[in-house]
C-alpha cells in the first residue's frame, strides 16, 4: 500500500519505519526540514532502540522518503496518518491546533484527488475530536464529503517508548474506530500478518479507548507505590507481595471488577479499605489513591439515588438488594443505603430479593433484617410480580437471571433504573436508564 504519515515525531517515525519494513511505500511528511533531510539520508529524527536501523535500511531500499510537500504526498498515496503531537493546555484540555492544521493542508489536497483516499488519526485525542473537529475541517477545505468521497478512521496507537519497534509488531491489540466500513476494511489489511486481537468499532469509543489504558497504567503505578510504601513502614517486602498479588490471574489481573455498574458493598472490600487506611495513618502515610476509593464509592451511591430521584416518582421497586445476586449478604450493601435513604425522603417502596426473603425466615441476616432494619423488612413482598404491580420506577439492584426481562416487560406509565445492566437486549428509550451506560 501507498501511505503517507504526517508528523515525523516519535509515533509517526516508528511507524514510518516499521510500515515501510512491512513492505507499504511510505511518505513521510514534516514542515521541519531538518527532519525531512535525516529520513531522507536514513537517519532517525528519534532515539529509539532498533528504529536506526530500519529507517536506514527501508531508504536504501526505496520504500520510505520524507517530504514537505502535503500535496504530492496526498497524490501520491492511498492512505494518510496523522501522527502530530496533542499536547496540553494550561487548563488540562487536549491542544489540537496541530491535527486541525494538518487536517486543512490534506483537506485542500483532497479538492482536486480524483480518487478515494483515506484519512487514519492516530494522534491521541479526546472522545468526539474527529466528529467535532477533523471531519469538519476536512470537509471544509476539499468540499468533499466524508464517508462517501474520503474515508475516516481512527487507531490509536500502544507503543512504549523504548520498545516501541517491538509494540508495533507484537501489539497487545489493534484498535479500529471506523466512519465507514470502507475504510476500515482498507486498512485492517495493513495488520493483517500481525498476531493480536482485532478490534473494529465506532470512532468516538475508539477514541476513549486510549485514555482508559493510560489512565488504568497510571493507576497501576500510583496504586503500587503506595501499597510499597505503607509496605516498607511495615518491614514487608513491597516486591515480593506484589508478585504474589500478580500471579492472581483470575481476580487480580484479569476483566474481574472491570466492568462499570454501581457501588461495592459486603463484608470485605469496605471494612478492609478503611483498616488499611488506619494503619496507614499510625505511620504518618499519607495514600491519597486508596483513601479515595471509599469516597468514589460514595459518589456512586449518590449518583443511583439521583438517578432514582430524578424520574419524579413516588411508588419505587427494588429487585435485589443484598450487596451482590447469589447471596443473602446485607452487611455494607449499597442497595440498603439506597432503601433508607428513599424511605427517609417519603418514598412508597416494595422491594424483593429471593435471597434475602429466605434468609430472614432462616439465614444468617434474620437478626439483622428483623432488628437492625426492621423496617426495610416490612416492605419486602413475595415475587417480581408485586414489585411491578406497585412501582412507577423499577430499580434493578443485583443482576439475578431472574429480572433479565423485566425491562421488556414495562407498562407505558413505568421506567427502569438498572444498576447492573441486566440485559443487553433492553428497549432503547427513556424509560431505561442506566446507571453507567
Amino acid at each position: 500500500m501507498k501511505i503517507s504519515i504526517f508528523g515525523l515525531g516519535y509515533v509517526g517515525t516508528v511507524s514510518c519505519g516499521c510500515l515501510a519494513h512491512a513492505g507499504h511505500e511510505i511518505f513521510g511528511v514534516d514542515p521541519i526540514r531538518t527532519k525531512v533531510q535525516l529520513i531522507n539520508t536514513g537517519q532517525s529524527p528519534v532515539i529509539e532502540a532498533d528504529i536506526g536501523e530500519i529507517i536506514a535500511a527501508t531508504v536504501k531500499a526505496g520504500r520510505l522518503r520524507a517530504t514537505e510537500d502535503q500535496r504530492q504526498a496526498i497524490r501520491e498515496t492511498d492512505l494518510s496518518f496523522v501522527c502530530v503531537g496533542t499536547p496540553s493546555q494550561i487548563n488540562g484540555n487536549l491542544d489540537v491546533t496541530y491535527v486541525r492544521r494538518v487536517c486543512e493542508q490534506i483537506g485542500a489536497a483532497l479538492k482536486n484527488k480524483p480518487s478515494r483516499h483515506t484519512i487514519v488519526i492516530r494522534s491521541t485525542v479526546l472522545p468526539g475530536t474527529i466528529h467535532g473537529v477533523v471531519i469538519p475541517v476536512l470537509e471544509e477545505f476539499s468540499g468533499k464529503k466524508a464517508g462517501l468521497d474520503f474515508g475516516v478512521c481512527n487507531n490509536p496507537e500502544f507503543l512504549r517508548e523504548g520498545s516501541a519497534v517491538r509494540d508495533f509488531n507484537f501489539p497487545p491489540k489493534i484498535v479500529i474506530g471506523e466512519l465507514d466500513r470502507a475504510s476500515g476494511d482498507m486498512l485492517s489489511t495493513l495488520y493483517a500478518d500481525l498476531d493480536a486481537p482485532l478490534i473494529r468499532t465506532d470512532l468516538r469509543t475508539s477514541e476513549m479507548v486510549k485514555y482508559i489504558d493510560n489512565c488504568w497504567h497510571a493507576l497501576k503505578i500510583g496504586f503500587a507505590n503506595e501499597i510499597g510504601n505503607l509496605c516498607k513502614s511495615l518491614s514487608i517486602d513491597s516486591h515480593r507481595a506484589m508478585e504474589i498479588f500478580c500471579q492472581d490471574k483470575k481476580l487480580n489481573i484479569s476483566p474481574a471488577y472491570l466492568l462499570p455498574g454501581f457501588a461495592f458493598g459486603g463484608s470485605c472490600l469496605p471494612k478492609d479499605i478503611r483498616a488499611l487506611a488506619y494503619k496507614a495513618k499510625l505511620h504518618d502515610l499519607q495514600l491519597p489513591i486508596l483513601c479515595s476509593i471509599l469516597p468514589s464509592n460514595e459518589l456512586q451511591v449518590m449518583k443511583g439515588l439521583e438517578l432514582i430521584m430524578e424520574k419524579g416518582h413516588k411508588r419505587i421497586g427494588v429487585l435485589g438488594f443484598s450487596f451482590k445476586a447469589g447471596t443473602d449478604d446485607l452487611r455494607e450493601s449499597p442497595m440498603i443505603e439506597i432503601i433508607e435513604r428513599l424511605i427517609g425522603k417519603g418514598y412508597d417502596l416494595r422491594i424483593y430479593d429471593k435471597n434475602v426473603h429466605v434468609a430472614s425466615l432462616v439465614g444468617a441476616n434474620r437478626d439483622f433484617i428483623l432488628n437492625h432494619i426492621p423496617h426495610i423488612s416490612k416492605l419486602m413482598v413475595e415475587n417480581i410480580d408485586a414489585v411491578l404491580s406497585h412501582a412507577e420506577t423499577i430499580v434493578i439492584g443485583t443482576n439475578d437471571p431472574d429480572f433479565q426481562s423485566v425491562p421488556q416487560h414495562l407498562s407505558n406509565d413505568q421506567c427502569v433504573v438498572d444498576f447492573v445492566r441486566i440485559t443487553e437486549h433492553r428497549s432503547e428509550n427513556s424509560r431505561y436508564n442506566g446507571i453507567c451506560w
